[in-house]
This record gives C-alpha cells, sequence and structure tokens, in this order.
C-alpha cells in the first residue's frame, strides 16, 4: 500500500513509497526511502534503466549533503501519476566513482 508522498514544486514531480518497504529499507540500510526524495533532486544525479523483468526500474545514483545514494525508482508516468521510490542505500565505491566522474 502507497501511502506517503510529497510533491517537489519545483521539479514537477511527485513519489510514493510503500510503509513496509520503507521500514524494511530502514533496518537493511539504515537509511528512510524518504531520502530518495530528495537525491533525485540533485541537478548533477545519473539515472540509467534498471534490469528489472518489468523494465519499468530505474537506477539513479545522487549527492545529498555528501552522501551519495543509489536509488532504485519508476519515473512518473504522466505529469498527474507520482513515481515510486523502491529502495535506498549508500552507492558502492564504483557507484560513488561514476558519479564523480559524471559518467
Amino acid at each position: 500500500m502507497y501511502v506517503q508522498f510529497c510533491t517537489y514544486a519545483e521539479a514537477g514531480l511527485r513519489w510514493i513509497w510503500d510503509r513496509e518497504k520503507d521500514r524494511a529499507n530502514r533496518q537493511r540500510h539504515k537509511l528512510p526511502i524518504s531520502v530518495g526524495e530528495v537525491a533525485l533532486t540533485d541537478p548533477l544525479a545519473v539515472s540509467k534503466p534498471g534490469s528489472h523483468p518489468d523494465g519499468d526500474r530505474w537506477n539513479t545514483v545522487a549527492d545529498v549533503d555528501g552522501m551519495v545514494l543509489f536509488v532504485v525508482h519508476t519515473w512518473p508516468e504522466s505529469d498527474d501519476m507520482p513515481g515510486r521510490i523502491i529502495s535506498v542505500r549508500r552507492a558502492t565505491t564504483h557507484e560513488r566513482k561514476v558519479y564523480e566522474d559524471g559518467d
């Protein structure tokens, strides 16, 4: 059940996430999924399509206050639909390097 969302008017995007996934993300990665909202506003974020079988997921590496994060999400399908944040974790060394190098 997707119950939380926030609107970033400057970006024109809304994001939702599942409470249970948030709870699991906090336990596994020690981060709330809500920090993914902030990461997705990073103008230097690097995104690429994910390898999920549904083909609707994206992987984004972005900076939040000096911490480089890896965010798994879907993009909003239209202006009136929110995107879904699935997972947020600290970026691996390789992912951080890709972000820092702008690749």
